[in-house]
């Protein structure tokens, strides 16, 4: 426990404060048992770390693990709280969890068993998280944590601040917004940028090796994620690369479930679910006309890359202007609205606007 004290202590010191995302006051952190997820890259860790840091001085009351860590091949996480706990432990911040098998359990029985115990945790791989939802949700208060948004992505790159504004203040006042941050800023500067690096925030470690690290992250989830939490056998997974594929080369994808079978190879009760599986691990986004809802065994309407950052990433050559705007459009306005395909337009919003996305000129 000493050494993943001194780990602890080791990040607390390092971790920076300056920018921190407002994802952290969505969060009601009076609950005891808090959950984040969200797709691998979007920030949990350093939120946690940031979180500890303004609230918590470093002593003996507060601790951050990863069950990443070697100890957890040989020690139990339910006996390392109880350990923390009886030495007047407060805070409990673990992180990683989908990296320990039967976390939700163990979870469930501290919080039961420690009744003055705060916990906290994360876990990358949201399939894992929502397999153990049912077990946790009497008890664990679960957040989802999206990748930066551009207005985020503009305070971290130039520093100002703007308000975040509904869509329907947006659509009604737009012209006095406009002018309002073209004032402090000229946002299409940046917004090129953003659509190729910006949504995951390790971007800010090394611009320039970030696609190589996107590209590992893809990887993780395709080979270790899915297939662990689906029991798909290692000789399957060439084909979820191959799904992905070739729906990446033509986003947004107009999915002929029979057609897309016999490409792939892939059966097609398999192939649905497959698809299914790539949306849960945010590397899709499915679309669907109203009717049919998000129910896994309907066919989406259309197939889209979860973020730009992936367009680029996966299918570069055919990440044109039209593919791009519909892509960011669905991927930013997903995390607050109801997202629907429209039989007049590309996307219905909330049910209640209807939304073309057009124009020949992205940067216009």
């Amino acid at each position: 426990m000493e050494k993943l004290t001194q780990k602890f202590y080791e990040k607390y010191a390092y971790v920076q404060t300056k920018l921190i995302r407002d994802f952290i006051l969505k969060i009601d952190w009076s609950n005891r048992f808090i959950g984040i997820k969200g797709s691998r890259g979007v920030g949990k860790t350093t939120l946690i770390l940031q979180y500890i840091r303004q609230n918590f001085n470093a002593d003996n009351s507060v601790l951050y693990v990863s069950l990443d860590d070697l100890y957890f091949t040989e020690y139990k996480l339910y006996n390392l709280a109880d350990m923390f706990y009886k030495k007047g432990g407060k805070l409990l911040a673990i992180d990683e969890v989908h990296r320990y098998e039967n976390w939700a359990v163990e979870l469930k029985n501290m919080y039961d068993d420690m009744p003055d115990l705060k916990i906290i945790f994360t876990g990358s791989s949201l399939l894992h998280l929502q397999q153990a939802k049912a077990d946790l949700s009497r008890r664990a208060v679960i957040y989802e944590m999206p990748g930066l948004s551009f207005r985020e992505y503009l305070l971290f790159e130039t520093k100002q601040f703007f308000p975040i504004l509904s869509l329907h203040d947006v659509l009604e006042n737009h012209i006095e917004h406009a002018i309002s941050i073209i004032q402090e800023l000229k946002p299409l500067a940046h917004f090129e940028s953003y659509l190729n690096h910006g949504y995951y925030p390790f971007y800010k470690e090394n611009s320039s090796s970030f696609h190589q690290k996107l590209s590992e992250i893809v990887l993780t989830v395709l080979e270790v994620d899915i297939p662990q939490f689906a029991s798909i056998q290692t000789s399957n997974i060439i084909y979820l690369k191959k799904l992905l594929k070739i729906v990446s080369a033509s986003v947004p994808f107009k999915p002929n479930m029979n057609a897309l079978s016999v490409r792939t190879g892939i059966s097609l009760n398999t192939m649905k679910n497959y698809i299914q599986l790539l949306n849960d691990a945010q590397l899709l986004q499915l679309l669907y006309v109203p009717e049919k809802g998000i129910n896994s065994l309907n066919k989406p309407e259309k197939i889209y890359l979860n973020n730009t950052n992936l367009m680029y990433n996966q299918a570069d050559e055919n990440a044109n202007t039209g593919n791009i705007r519909e892509t960011f459009l669905y991927n930013q306005l997903s995390v607050s609205y109801k997202i629907n395909a429209s039989k007049e337009s590309d996307f219905l919003v909330s049910d209640t606007y209807t939304i073309e996305v057009g124009g020949k000129y992205i940067f216009r």
